[in-house]
């Protein structure tokens, strides 16, 4: 998967917050963690790093923040990682969701447009020499007479 994280292509020289440029020792550091507590996030799938061609783990910005906020989770609100896989997995589902409700929304759009469009050049094509028979409502009495032909 190189150049794509996400299902997106990325510049591979240009820096985001899912760049993965952090060696373990160093993800450990920013993160507060020890490096092989980030190996076992790693093995029960709750973090996961990109790989070098030697599959040696990169981490990026957003890893980092993940591996704190799975930190804050296990150590402040007492949840065990199961439960922590289970709320990142759920949080990934809402997000892709979220998209998908963003993409089918600008779909929907673009139809309704189309769709004006085609009711407009519908209404453009109608014949302007005819005119709509309204039947009027009166009380008037008319007297028919036939014509007599003589």
């Amino acid at each position: 998967m190189d150049g794509m994280r996400g299902g997106r292509m990325r510049n591979p020289y240009q820096l985001t917050e899912e760049s993965p440029v952090y060696v373990i020792s160093v993800a450990a550091q920013l993160s507060g963690l020890h490096p092989q507590t980030l190996r076992q996030y790693d093995r029960l799938g709750l973090v996961s790093p990109d790989r070098t061609a030697g599959r040696g783990r990169r981490y990026s910005a957003r890893d980092i923040e993940l591996l704190r906020e799975v930190q804050r989770l296990s150590q402040d609100e007492g949840i065990n990682l199961a439960g922590i896989k289970r709320i990142i997995e759920l949080e990934n589902q809402v997000t892709a969701l979220q998209a998908r409700i963003a993409e089918l929304a600008a779909a929907a759009e673009g139809m309704s447009a189309a769709i004006q469009q085609r009711e407009a050049a519908v209404h453009a094509s109608y014949r302007r020499d005819l005119v709509p028979y309204q039947e009027k409502q009166t009380t008037a009495l008319v007297v028919w007479r036939p014509k007599r032909n003589d």
